[in-house]
């Protein structure tokens, strides 16, 4: 990996593919897919995430649902319009990805990571809340920088003593964040009489810190 072109936006992911590759976009004749990443965190509960490849890492022709991989790159964004509405599309674009076989305890030990490292600017006003139970949370939206001056706009979400650090930053302030990713499903009304399900993609921070202005 790059380490000077991602040295904000580092993600580690390795766990079973659950689909297989979908087309998703071309760009000078190189063709990108998506499919689905399932990874497990410590208390057995799933997250699956979607991973973006380039067709010249793997071959796109072969079946690669329940294979487990080991994924390197990064945590990006966009939008994609839905009639007079824009949704924010997130998946790990993959700049490594390693395959192999392996027997399942061990995949269970080595091939369930899921880390991810982010250095951005906070661009909206942090919402903070509590849960029924009196649990800390607090939302953010983190604008990483890309090259060429493209931006990435990653939701976050800290809980308890994170969360209430986090309330201290300001719109504009830069921060540090390391933690997993995670995915939730949840109900989103579409039209006055329909609802459907979704699911959203944000980061759980475990750890992040104030970084000075360069």
């Amino acid at each position: 990996m790059n380490e000077t072109r991602n040295k904000n936006n580092k993600v580690t992911l390795s766990g079973e593919i659950v689909s297989d590759f979908g087309f998703s976009h071309e760009i000078y004749g190189e063709k990108f897919y998506t499919a689905d990443l399932k990874t497990i965190r410590k208390s057995n509960e799933s997250d699956f995430i979607p991973i973006m490849v380039s067709d010249r890492f793997i071959d796109m022709k072969e079946s690669w649902a329940g294979r487990f991989v080991r994924v390197s790159g990064q945590f990006r964004s966009c939008n994609r319009h839905e009639g007079e509405r824009s949704r924010l599309i997130l998946s790990v674009f993959a700049r490594e990805i390693e395959t192999g076989e392996f027997e399942y305890e061990e995949l269970r030990i080595k091939y369930n990571e899921n880390c991810i490292f982010l250095d951005g600017y906070i661009c909206k006003q942090i919402i903070y809340r509590k849960t029924p139970l009196g649990r800390e949370i607090a939302d953010m939206i983190l604008a990483v920088n890309r090259p060429y001056g493209k931006t990435d706009y990653i939701p976050c979400i800290a809980w308890g003593r994170n969360a209430r650090f986090l309330c201290e930053f300001e719109v504009g302030a830069r921060c540090a964040v390391w933690g997993r990713i995670q995915s939730r499903v949840y109900v989103k009304k579409v039209y006055e009489t329909r609802s459907e399900l979704r699911m959203a993609y944000e980061v759980s921070i475990s750890k992040l810190e104030a970084v000075e202005a360069e």
